[in-house]
């Protein structure tokens, strides 16, 4: 197994901040202690159709994040440290259940900040886990990271949120967010290997999505993201998933320029963009998905004994 094993929770340096925080007698910059916490598990259905398939996602909402995104629309665990404790062998239980509840996949929803937890969970399930592990984060790993993860992860979902320093410094606060997330996102790419779906049903068995959500007055952005992932990542390595969903949740309203929905017109430019790359393997959303209902109550359903 990679060497993240419990003592690293003493010089935490899971993520790029490296804060070193001995997690035993304070929180990391993510919020957390070296207790494994999660908020939900259950089987989700608001996925793309190809991790969600007829039957949903299983999917484990941990606490904390590594990211401080003014506009998380799961800021009761991001920033308020929403949760319930679970062991190591508990964590692996409800992975197990999850499969039988007859989830297409398990789906690790943020889980970076507890990856020496998850991957003994994983070992400990890997006997009877049949189902493919998807590692949903938010783009902003190390290589190390992704490294450790090899033969644990089939599918990586993460967000390529931002390419300028000063919207990811500002929204995030992590200035280096694409320099980070790019690097990761090109080694997860090469790690997975080519595009897998099942003949039938199109559920994902092995791959990668990136998922981009448009912001509010930030579709030139955008458009620079795509243009990296057309020039930079491998043709027809992964789908993208082009999200109009942004609502302003948490602190938007610090922000004005943010304190809004998308507008259709800023949402086409960039999807004219994608196809004009010719970046068309993938999902866009209707506008109507901009909805605060797309968001699960976090009440530890499925954590309970």
């Amino acid at each position: 197994m990679y060497p993240f094993s419990y003592p690293s929770y003493q010089d935490c340096t899971l993520c790029p901040r490296m804060c070193h925080a001995d997690r035993r007698i304070s929180t990391g910059f993510c919020g957390c202690s070296a207790a494994l916490y999660a908020a939900r598990a259950a089987l989700h259905m608001w996925e793309e159709p190809c991790i969600s398939g007829s039957r949903g996602s299983g999917t484990v909402f941990f606490s904390g994040c590594t990211l401080r995104c003014c506009f998380c629309q799961n800021f009761q665990l991001s920033h308020h440290g929403l949760g319930k404790e679970l062991s190591i062998h508990k964590l692996a239980e409800i992975f197990l259940s999850l499969q039988e509840q007859g989830a297409h996949n398990l789906n690790l929803v943020t889980p970076t900040q507890f990856l020496p937890h998850i991957l003994e969970a994983l070992a400990l399930a890997r006997p009877r886990l049949t189902i493919p592990v998807v590692y949903n984060c938010g783009g902003y790993e190390r290589l190390e990271t992704i490294h450790a993860l090899k033969g644990y992860v089939d599918i990586y979902l993460p967000d390529l949120k931002y390419f300028s320093t000063s919207l990811s410094e500002k929204y995030s606060q992590a200035p280096d967010y694409f320099q980070a997330a790019s690097e990761a996102i090109l080694q997860m790419i090469q790690q997975i290997g080519p595009l897998v779906l099942e003949e039938g049903s199109g559920l994902m068995k092995r791959g990668v999505i990136i998922r981009h959500m448009v912001l509010p007055g930030a579709k030139e952005d955008s458009i620079q993201l795509l243009r990296w992932m057309k020039s930079s990542l491998p043709e027809n390595g992964y789908l993208i998933s082009l999200l109009s969903q942004y609502t302003p949740f948490y602190q938007s309203k610090t922000h004005r320029e943010i304190n809004r929905r998308i507008t259709t017109y800023e949402y086409q430019k960039v999807v004219d963009e994608a196809i004009r790359l010719g970046l068309n393997q993938g999902y866009m959303q209707e506008k109507s998905s901009a909805k605060e209902e797309y968001t699960p109550s976090f009440c530890y359903e499925g954590l309970d004994d």
